[in-house]
């Protein structure tokens, strides 16, 4: 006998499916009735088995509709020198790219964003929240704090288009950028704008970008669902 619990293994069957294209992207999967019938279980046995596929980003339930097959394709950007910004990298590849901004707003300096930015304890930096899309679908969640002065000078096109390309067209020059690649997990408000359930892992990138003289003058952290979005390295000795 399996020591496999049923609706795992039904969910396994089902991811097997989807992954064998059985089962293309956007397509509704069958309902509840259906899969009840077909491996002859309960109603809740099926709806655990759904939720499985649901967790893994697998599926994605529209209520009074069903639950539907979601696009499987994996992001990639490119950590590069010389740097290549990553609407840059994605239109290269062919990936329509675009971003919500949620929030753009002068803030008091918050004490980890003091030290990467070498900023006083009373200064203030712009802080702004992006939704980052890529082909139509969320990829990942960008929170990054400017400085004061160019978050002032450049704010109205900063909602509209992506900061470093910004920055560069007005003459800000970006000479280099220092980041960490880590492990974090989705909070209530991460797993609400990702879509993903509370605790699953996701990626954080961490960086700091300095301009002319070795200035810092942004800070970011861009927290990127695993699924839909990852960092590919080319490294020469």
């Amino acid at each position: 006998m399996s020591s496999v619990p049923l609706h795992i293994s039904i969910s396994e069957k089902l991811r097997q499916q989807i992954e064998a294209g059985d089962y293309q992207p956007g397509e509704k999967l069958p309902s509840e009735h259906q899969l009840m019938e077909t491996f002859d279980v309960s109603r809740i046995t099926v709806r655990r088995a759904v939720a499985n596929l649901v967790s893994q980003g697998l599926a994605k339930s529209q209520q009074g509709k069903g639950v539907f097959v979601t696009p499987q394709k994996k992001v990639a950007y490119s950590l590069a020198s010389p740097l290549m910004f990553l609407e840059q990298d994605l239109a290269r590849k062919g990936i329509q790219f675009t971003f919500e901004n949620l929030t753009f707003r002068k803030i008091r300096t918050p004490k980890k964003v003091q030290a990467m930015l070498q900023l006083p304890i009373k200064s203030t930096v712009y802080f702004q929240k992006k939704l980052l899309n890529m082909d139509g679908a969320v990829g990942a969640i960008d929170e990054s704090y400017i400085l004061s002065d160019l978050g002032k000078k450049f704010g109205a096109q900063l909602k509209q288009q992506m900061t470093f390309p910004t920055l560069e067209a007005h003459g800000i020059a970006i000479e280099q950028i220092d980041a960490v690649i880590e492990c974090t997990h989705a909070d209530y408000k991460m797993s609400g704008y990702l879509e993903v359930p509370l605790g699953q892992p996701l990626i954080m990138y961490r960086y700091t970008t300095y301009g002319s003289d070795q200035q810092p003058i942004l800070y970011g952290e861009t927290i990127s669902r695993a699924d839909r979005f990852c960092y590919s390295l080319s490294l020469q000795k």
